[in-house]
């Protein structure tokens, strides 16, 4: 059985309805809310062929795990997650300049649901995570990333070196973020087939991960700050990456 997951919010059920809509279970209003928002919610289901329960407030609540649902929960089943040879025949079929983030042993679900969502703005055709130690698509990143996690290919791989080493063999340039490195992102070379490669919270880039790199970049940050969080610290390297590269989204 596949496994589930409770969505709430307007925003959310609205990504889901639109590009998911055939992973939805169940959907439920709530009956004291006639606003043109949940209408419109309603005619998608309707059109989508998703069959509509109304329940009260408090029912919803409950439901949500007193989250902020705004009127609307969806039971769904959760993204599914894509394998190292959908990753390989994406890369090699190419008819443009690779663009990918890898995530290194990333484990809090909303740095993932966040990097998810500035990925999927930034332009990003896959991110990239390891099969161990770093966290699984769940309702809590699905949530925060705010309907990313139904748009944008997720690639889980046995072995994250071995892929590293062959998305190199394909032209695909990576640079990984460090602390430590000397070469600051806005002097970096990012332009081409690239992937940006970032690390867990609070230890970075593993030894061998770093060891994959053509490259090691840094953020110019004032000495008053001693790092970023991950979620924002991708957002700036992959935004310098459309800047270098002019592209139009």
């Amino acid at each position: 059985m596949a496994e589930m997951q409770t969505v709430y919010g307007i925003h959310a059920a609205q990504a889901l309805i639109k590009a998911g809509p055939d992973r939805i279970v169940n959907a439920w209003l709530d009956r004291q809310r006639k606003d043109a928002k949940l209408q419109a919610i309603k005619e998608s289901l309707d059109v989508v062929g998703v069959r509509v329960e109304y329940a009260d407030k408090k029912t919803l609540e409950k439901l949500s795990g007193n989250g902020n649902h705004q009127g609307v929960l969806l039971t769904v089943k959760l993204p599914q997650e894509r394998t190292e040879e959908e990753l390989k025949k994406r890369v090699k079929e190419r008819t443009d300049d690779a663009f990918y983030l890898v995530l290194d042993q990333v484990t809090d679900p909303h740095n993932l649901g966040a990097c998810l969502r500035t990925a999927l703005a930034a332009g990003v055709q896959g991110v990239i995570v390891p099969k161990d130690n770093a966290c699984r698509l769940n309702a809590t990143v699905c949530k925060v990333a705010s309907g990313a996690a139904e748009v944008l290919p997720v690639y889980r791989v046995t072995n994250l070196v071995r892929t590293l080493k062959w998305l190199k063999g394909e032209g695909v340039w990576l640079s990984g973020a460090a602390g430590e490195a000397t070469l600051g992102i806005f002097d970096a070379e990012l332009t081409g087939s690239v992937a940006i490669v970032m690390g867990a919270e609070g230890k970075g880039l593993r030894q061998l991960t770093q060891q994959q790199c053509d490259q090691l970049v840094k953020i110019p940050m004032s000495e008053k700050v001693e790092s970023l969080n991950v979620s924002v610290a991708t957002g700036i390297i992959l935004y310098e990456v459309l800047r270098q590269n002019k592209k139009a989204l």
